[in-house]
């Protein structure tokens, strides 16, 4: 007679980098998003100053609005929020 499968592993909550730590968030947050500033502005200095828009300005502007999502993730804090729905019946 066959045994019955073991009951399935259940999948571990993925590990948070700050865990409840909301100073955290908000220095290292703020931080990526004062960042994400800096690089803005030093590529539009570029452009106020008539330069020719080249490949490496486009480059800053879309690592620094990179940064700046990164930076509102961390402080938002999404991962974990969002609950599994069940569909009753």
């Amino acid at each position: 007679m066959s045994a019955s499968p073991p009951p399935p592993a259940q999948m571990p909550s993925p590990p948070t980098l700050f865990k409840s730590c909301w100073s955290c968030r908000v220095i290292s947050g703020s931080a990526l998003l004062f960042s994400a500033a800096f690089v803005y502005q030093a590529a539009r200095r570029t452009l106020r100053q008539g330069g020719p828009t080249s490949m490496g300005t486009v480059a800053q502007i879309v690592f620094a609005s990179g940064l700046a999502a990164w930076g509102l993730v961390v402080i938002t804090d999404p991962v974990g929020k969002a609950t599994k729905q069940s569909k009753e019946t």
